[in-house]
């Protein structure tokens, strides 16, 4: 099989990689992206008004609205865990598409499946040095680039 593969120029390659790759819908993808980012959102303002409301004040008492922002962070990075040790939200994620990897459910999401998936090896060598294995670049990434912006930002003013 490796000599025929070896045969096979870079013409051909392209028609094969052609004819069997599935085409991307973009147009499809962002609007799903969108609407599937949209509700992820809109649970998380449910969630919002729901704790700052009267009734949750009768029960639970008054909470300000610094600790319910804080709350409902805390409520959807719990709803990604969740969803993600059930194994639903990569089967959310194959319909929806990046509108599940931008809010902060995809970031529990990307801490929550490595930490799963080498549980197996033990807390220290699996879970404690795997958990930041995908979330563990964008933090750096991003933290450097808001510094940068910062600066320039600063410059500008």
């Amino acid at each position: 099989m490796s000599n025929h593969l070896n045969k096979i120029d870079g013409k051909k390659y392209n028609e094969m990689t052609n004819k069997y790759s599935k085409k991307s819908g973009i147009v499809k993808d962002c609007i799903m992206a969108f609407v599937f980012g949209g509700i992820i959102c809109i649970i998380a303002q449910l969630f919002h008004d729901a704790i700052v409301s009267e009734k949750a004040a009768a029960i639970f008492g008054k909470i300000t609205e610094e600790n319910a922002k804080a709350l409902t962070v805390m409520f959807m990075v719990f709803l990604g865990v969740l969803l993600t040790a059930c194994n639903v939200y990569d089967e959310i994620g194959n319909i929806a598409g990046a509108g599940t990897i931008v809010p902060i459910t995809g970031f529990a999401n990307s801490m929550t499946s490595p930490a799963m998936e080498y549980k197996s090896e033990g807390f220290i060598l699996g879970v404690g040095a795997q958990i930041f294995q995908v979330a563990g670049p964008v933090i750096v990434y991003g933290t450097a680039a808001s510094v940068i912006v910062g600066f320039i930002y600063y410059l500008i003013k």
